[in-house]
């Protein structure tokens, strides 16, 4: 018989932290494995805020959900300026 006077401690495993490049890394793989215009899709949700534009194929959409979408233009607005063949 277990002893009921001590306290157990349960632990629950944290999943590692996706940046939001690697979430929009997927989701742009997610979505052009599934034929998708990714470019397009990925505007129609961040416009939106409807999920449905994103597949859930690889989980996609659970993992677009999961960052607000300002940081969404925030991280593609960083990548276009760090690019340098637009200046």
């Amino acid at each position: 018989m277990q002893d009921i006077s001590n306290t157990q401690f349960f632990t629950v495993q944290k999943e590692p932290e996706l940046q939001v490049k690697d979430v929009l890394r997927l989701v742009y793989e997610a979505l052009s494995e599934k034929g998708y215009n990714p470019v397009n899709q990925i505007v129609g949700y961040i416009m939106s805020g409807d999920p449905t534009y994103i597949t859930s194929h690889k989980n996609a959409r659970s993992l677009i959900m999961k960052v607000e979408r300002d940081e969404l233009v925030e991280e593609i607005l960083k990548a276009y300026i760090r690019d340098e063949s637009w200046k």
